[in-house]
């Protein structure tokens, strides 16, 4: 079966998304997801000119040997843009290949592992009590875990905090954002955050919080101690991971277990982490991970060292990247969590897709591939917006922080 036309669609219901389509000799379409976020057009850009033209008249069924081909044969490896667009091309030909097999995509990984997949979703509010309502809201919704994200005293913006009533969308500028920060105000207010949150729920509901990499190692510790009592199923990325060795003191000085790898494209940047143990979910997403091929090799090597899944799974990837999350989650033996944010109805109408929510679970559907396409006379009528991700600066000196 032979590839014989790529396309790119950019387009943006709500927010943008990048989609790669390929078509084939057979008729079989398929889609891959390519979104990375408030970097859009580099990967389109990637894919048009550079991945598109070198794909046109290869087997789609030699998924492996074009993997190897985009990364070894590249020279210039890794990277968000890369491996991104690598994603799409792999998560595509996935697809062809379930809809070639008649099969949805787990059955063609290895079948299920489990029934349905948990999930967790986002409460924040612009403040303590806010949060706990919002957390309240999600747990009669039927979820069992809950991120819990809040406003902090004295700071005018915090991550993970919408404004108003609106979806938290963080990439709303044509230009990026400036923040303020401050980690001392923050390590005050979140254990109180979570003495009223778990207060609040009882102790049945998975909590969770995430840090945003804004902490230093040190700074990591004291919070991951001060949150122990609520036991907390994970602290989402303490601390920048560059260098992978900065966790040791965190794993070694706290017991609340920690998520990390959103912003990770291959299995070296989490290949310390895994083997030392000094994390418990490795958090990398099918889209930005190199597609499903690139994200198997990382779970079932995460799988000897007893690290679990919890693919990221914003609102700043498609449907189309939920849906193969989905399928590969169904399958993995090693699963942890999936994070699961709504996407909006507009968003979900210019991508028909066959999963759903049951009661705090996703169920990946039975059709053919992952089952999620795209409407392209719909896309079409949501141009490309060009919208960026904040930056943070220090509240008292002006000093770029992490974001």
């Amino acid at each position: 079966m032979k590839i014989t036309a790529l396309k790119v669609i950019v387009c943006s219901p709500g927010r943008n998304f990048v989609t790669l389509k390929i078509e084939t000799d057979e008729g079989l379409v398929g889609y891959g997801d390519a979104t990375l976020n408030g970097r859009e057009l580099a990967v389109a850009s990637y894919l048009t000119d550079h991945i598109n033209p070198c794909l046109v008249g290869r087997d789609a069924h030699q998924i492996e040997d074009i993997w190897q081909y985009l990364y070894r044969g590249a020279y210039w490896r890794r990277g968000p843009v890369t491996m991104s667009a690598i994603g799409a091309v792999d998560t595509a030909l996935w697809d062809i290949k379930a809809k070639a097999a008649n099969m949805p995509l787990y059955q063609l990984l290895g079948g299920r592992s489990r029934s349905r997949v948990l999930v967790y979703a986002h409460a924040n509010g612009s403040d303590i009590a806010a949060t706990v309502e919002e957390v309240l809201r999600h747990q009669e919704m039927g979820f069992e875990a809950i991120r819990a994200q809040s406003g902090v005293p004295g700071l005018d913006t915090v991550y993970g905090v919408a404004k108003g009533q609106k979806l938290y969308e963080p990439a709303d500028g044509s230009l990026p954002a400036e923040h303020d920060w401050n980690t001392e105000k923050y390590l005050v207010h979140t254990p109180k955050l979570f003495d009223a949150v778990r207060s609040a729920v009882g102790p049945d509901v998975h909590l969770l919080h995430d840090a945003h990499h804004r902490l230093t190692p040190i700074e990591a510790v004291r919070l991951g101690r001060d949150l122990e009592p609520h036991r907390l199923f994970w602290l989402e990325d303490a601390t920048p991971a560059e260098n992978q060795e900065s966790f040791r003191l965190i794993r070694h000085a706290t017991l609340t277990p920690l998520a990390v790898g959103e912003v990770f494209n291959t299995i070296w940047d989490c290949k310390q982490l895994i083997e030392e143990q000094l994390i418990d979910y490795i958090r990398t997403s099918v889209t930005h991970a190199g597609g499903i091929t690139g994200l198997r090799r990382i779970a079932d090597f995460a799988s000897l060292y007893q690290v679990r899944t919890g693919c990221h799974g914003a609102t700043d990837l498609s449907p189309i990247c939920m849906g193969a999350a989905l399928h590969v989650d169904t399958w993995v033996p090693n699963f942890g969590i999936q994070e699961y944010m709504r996407h909006s109805e507009v968003t979900l109408d210019v991508f028909p897709h066959d999963y759903r929510f049951e009661s705090g679970y996703m169920v990946c559907g039975e059709s053919a591939g992952h089952g999620v396409s795209i409407d392209e006379k719909l896309a079409a009528k949501y141009p490309y917006q060009p919208a960026y991700l904040p930056i943070n600066r220090q509240k008292h000196d002006g000093a770029m922080w992490n974001w």
